[in-house]
């Protein structure tokens, strides 16, 4: 990949985009407070740990092969080149710095006269970009793990994580995430991904990517898998829901760097990608609540944090093409919706533990395809939406992007899971699942019932 090598990046940006790739490096522990706090209380280690694996399973692959699959020169159209970047060579070391001359006309001076390759035509190192886009990857292999809570082995677990990055993911990500870079005379000199460079499919921060992506996988996944033993007539109910709205909340906070991070640098577009996401997503929390009152007759914190991941995945592609009304609109519309979808479960029959599917998958479709209702000039992606008299032209753009995603996703997910639970196997044992699967994968307990007697300790140990 032939990137400029400019003299010296730029200290703003640089500076912003390692703070927004330690934020969305902060999702995943937040995901697993808010995935392990809607588990009982026999399974939230073995939750928590799905979350946490994934962070050493796919940071591993994506030094040694990840990034360069994702954003390396194409191959066949449809991957980037595995070896070009293989073990971050070239990005990393004296072979990524050759020197250059000062020139004082340029400011440069000879203390910092060093080449740095930066991203496309960005101010940011590579090394920094390399960053901030693992963290994508890791919390995208996290989400699905909420589809499968309570019965998928760890071991299995693991090894599907691995493949479905590596099948899945990496190629997703090139095709939306890798963008044409150019030099200064607005020639191509990379080829980027076809859903953002050929059909032209908005998707700022990862409404396809990550959440049609993770959610299709979870659906495919939770099917091959089964139901947990006793879905839907025993009660499953949440064993800490204060950690619940601590994991909602450290997602919010690390979505900022999600979103705003996008942009690539400190400048007006992180900042109205900033509020944009600010405001979906309180939309959306209230859009939940609202439903809850309605049919249920109560408002819960449940219903709250999540409110606020629908929101949250609704705006994520979004956040870069509409405006403050555009932003409200799509968090409603996310936060009934996804709030109404998550009970399609129950009526379908199929057991998406922790909602993923009516979240993430729902909430990203929405998202993604309000683009090409809402979207308008005014905002930094300076695309109009059929409602602004844009036609449909950018609506069908989203809707094939959405499409494609999704039906690769669900299919490849499939065949993994399938030749896993046929080798391997995926799920626990039955009296693994009844003891729960902290004892039986992990050999602990994350709550000590020892002081706990009689009667009490026996309906504590039924209700986990």
């Amino acid at each position: 990949m032939a990137y400029p090598i400019v003299d010296v990046p730029n200290t703003g940006d640089t500076a912003w985009m390692l703070a927004s790739s330690a934020l969305v490096l902060l999702m995943t522990p937040g995901l697993a407070f808010f995935y392990g706090g809607m588990v009982r209380s026999k399974n939230v280690l073995n939750m928590i740990m799905m979350s946490i694996s994934a962070m050493g399973i796919v940071g591993v692959l994506w030094a040694i092969f990840g990034f360069s699959a994702s954003f390396g020169d194409n191959k066949f159209g449809l991957i980037g080149n595995p070896t070009q970047f293989f073990g971050l060579k070239g990005l990393i070391g004296a072979d990524a710095h050759p020197a250059v001359a000062a020139d004082p006309s340029k400011g440069i001076q000879a203390a910092d006269a060093i080449g740095i390759p930066l991203a496309g035509n960005t101010g940011i190192p590579m090394t920094v970009f390399v960053a901030f886009q693992l963290m994508f990857a890791i919390i995208t292999v996290a989400l699905i793990s909420g589809a499968v809570a309570d019965r998928l082995k760890f071991g299995a677990w693991a090894l599907f994580a691995a493949i479905w990055a590596t099948v899945v993911y990496f190629p997703v990500a090139h095709w939306v995430f890798d963008f044409n870079a150019t030099d200064s005379s607005g020639n191509i000199i990379h080829a980027g991904g076809w859903i953002a460079n050929k059909l032209k499919v908005i998707d700022f921060a990862g409404g396809t990517a990550v959440h049609i992506n993770a959610g299709a996988a979870g659906l495919a996944l939770c099917l091959v898998l089964g139901k947990r033993k006793g879905w839907p007539k025993t009660p499953m109910r949440p064993h800490n829901l204060p950690f619940v709205m601590l994991g909602a909340g450290l997602l919010w906070f690390g979505w900022f760097g999600f979103n705003a991070g996008s942009a690539l640098s400190s400048n007006g577009t992180a900042g109205s990608t900033f509020l944009t996401t600010t405001f979906a997503t309180c939309s959306a929390m209230l859009g939940w609540l609202l439903v809850e009152k309605l049919r249920d007759g109560h408002a819960t914190s449940l219903g709250a944090a999540s409110g606020i991941v629908a929101g949250l995945v609704a705006i994520t592609p979004s956040c870069s093409s509409v405006n403050v009304l555009g932003a409200l609109a799509i968090g409603l519309v996310a936060g009934v919706a996804c709030a109404l979808a998550v009970g399609l479960k129950f009526k379908l029959g199929f057991d998406d533990s922790l909602d993923v599917v009516g979240v993430h998958l729902v909430g990203g479709i929405i998202g993604t395809l309000m683009v090409g209702l809402v979207a308008t000039k005014e905002a930094p992606a300076g695309v109009q939406g059929l409602l602004y008299g844009g036609g449909f032209n950018q609506l069908w753009r989203q809707a094939v992007g959405a499409g494609v995603v999704l039906a690769f996703s669900f299919i490849v997910t499939l065949i993994i899971a399938l030749a896993i639970k046929y080798t391997i196997g995926l799920r626990v044992t039955e009296e693994a699942e009844f003891e729960g699967m902290d004892e039986s994968d992990h050999a602990e307990t994350a709550y000590d019932f020892a002081a706990v007697g009689g009667a009490a300790r026996t309906a504590a140990v039924k209700e986990a």
